[in-house]
């Protein structure tokens, strides 16, 4: 209660000059992401468009991306994350990680005498150091335990330091990762992309979601995963498909990218995609030279449903492996995962067209307003799923649908977009109450029975007024 009732006294202090004449030239922050077996830190800044700031000139922000690190656990001996160990790596690496952040704090501009944004001589390398105007973290979805040790972390700069916490949510950080790019590229002009609205499709090893983005608080899904994730999927099957000593050789658990490594080194060809030009061409079976054919989830009685699912295509995979004296050869092994990712690529590809084609009904200027398409999460950095998007699309009659991907080092998860996403929060009025907690299950879509951004408890606004999670939010001033 003590933290809880100091903390609700703060915002005003902290938030309140965003607004009007006061509005900060920059903000920095530190943010830590520790949703899974990744310990990742970063230092951001966001420069805003003022003639005295160090962003352009012509109205757009810009970003500064001071540190950026992270540290992977080894969970190679389990064929998969084990939280245990992904939970000693974090409780191991997140300090250093921490400190080596705090070095990397740019140095205080002199422009300001808030005793609060220095560090005195004799704490950080006798230099002095802007601290962050506040602290970013996920909070959800996630391991709740690996949560909770980014976040008490986070929490304790936050309190140490006398600034905001900022407790966000992990895949809407994915979907803002162009954002981050885009402030982060600036100096190649132009506005920040993809604006509001947008489409964005989240493809990773925990989730498998087609999402409407509506605002920075409001997200539809449109259609998502009824059994496991993509990336849950291509990691399993994976462990079939490849070879004994193409295994011995990884350096960590994402067997999916080795999967795709594996297929175009085995078979370059694989790039070379055409498409299914009609709907009945998409959901027909593909007999191989083995006489074995993976079907299209979802083809029978839910062929249009706007839903996802792959247990059935790790299964189909299981059953060539069946009989142990059968030796599966090289070829068919490249040929089954060639097919493996065709087929999800493609099940993912036409929830996206039913989708827009759904939009188009019911929006007399769908051409005229096309949303942009990102693409994130882990899978998203699969050279093939690019290619069969971005075919699948344009033959469908979606060619002017810009596809977004970022980079492949920000397709996983990172703490660079946790930043973005609590710099874009805290612009918009919104600060973390200490007293929060970590959200295993966070649904974005405020229609969810427990979902939506702003549902959550703890939210402070602008205003300073506590949000108490009852679906009544209060509206940042």
């Amino acid at each position: 209660m003590l933290l809880r009732s100091t903390w609700n006294k703060r915002p005003k202090l902290f938030l309140s000059p965003l607004s009007g004449r006061h509005r900060r030239r920059s903000l920095l922050t530190l943010a830590i992401e520790t949703s899974c077996d990744d310990t990742c830190v970063a230092v951001l800044e966001k420069h805003d468009a003022s003639p005295a700031s160090n962003g352009p000139k012509d109205g757009t922000p810009t970003a500064t991306l001071h540190f950026h690190e992270k540290i992977t656990s080894d969970n190679r001996r389990f064929g998969g994350i084990h939280p245990l160990i992904a939970l000693a790596s974090h409780q191991a690496n997140l300090g250093k990680l921490v400190e080596a952040a705090i070095q990397a704090l740019p140095s205080r501009d002199g422009r300001s005498n808030d005793a609060r944004h220095q560090v005195g001589p004799g704490t950080i390398r006798h230099e002095k150091k802007r601290l962050p105007d506040f602290i970013s973290v996920t909070r959800g979805p996630g391991m709740r335990s690996n949560l909770n040790t980014g976040l008490d972390t986070a929490k304790g700069l936050a309190l140490g330091w006398q600034v905001p916490l900022v407790a966000v949510n992990h895949m809407q950080a994915h979907a803002l990762t162009p954002r981050l790019i885009s402030a982060l590229n600036q100096g190649l002009g132009g506005p920040l992309r993809p604006s509001f609205p947008f489409l964005s499709l989240l493809v990773s090893g925990g989730h498998t979601m087609l999402v409407h983005c509506q605002s920075l608080t409001d997200y539809r899904t449109l259609a998502s995963t009824v059994d496991i994730a993509i990336g849950d999927m291509l990691d399993k099957a994976a462990r079939v498909i490849l070879p004994k000593e193409v295994l011995d050789l990884s350096t960590g658990t994402m067997y999916g990218a080795l999967l795709e490594k594996f297929v175009i080194d085995q078979d370059p060809a694989v790039l070379q995609y055409t498409p299914p030009s009609t709907r009945t061409e998409e959901l027909s079976r593909k007999t191989t030279a083995w006489g074995w054919a993976l079907g299209s989830p979802l083809a029978g009685t839910k062929s249009r449903s706007m839903e996802y699912s792959f247990t059935g295509l790790e299964s189909a995979v299981r059953r060539r492996f069946n009989d142990p004296s059968r030796l599966i050869s090289i070829e068919e092994r490249t040929t089954l995962g060639r097919e493996l990712m065709r087929v999800a690529f493609e099940h993912l590809a036409s929830r996206i067209i039913l989708g827009l084609d759904e939009m188009r009904t019911h929006s007399e200027d769908f051409f005229t307003t096309t949303p942009d398409l990102v693409v994130s999460g882990g899978v998203a950095s699969n050279s093939y799923l690019r290619i069969v998007l971005r075919q699948f699309l344009d033959i469908r009659g979606y060619s002017m649908i810009r596809l977004i991907f970022p980079p492949t080092e920000l397709c996983t998860d990172n703490a660079a977009m946790i930043a973005w996403t609590g710099i874009e929060m805290f612009e918009a009025g919104w600060a973390t109450a200490l007293s929060c907690q970590a959200l295993r299950w966070w649904p974005m879509d405020p229609a969810s029975e427990d979902g939506g951004i702003l549902k959550v408890p703890d939210w402070i606004s602008h205003g300073g007024s506590h949000h108490s999670g009852n679906g009544n939010s209060p509206q940042p001033s």
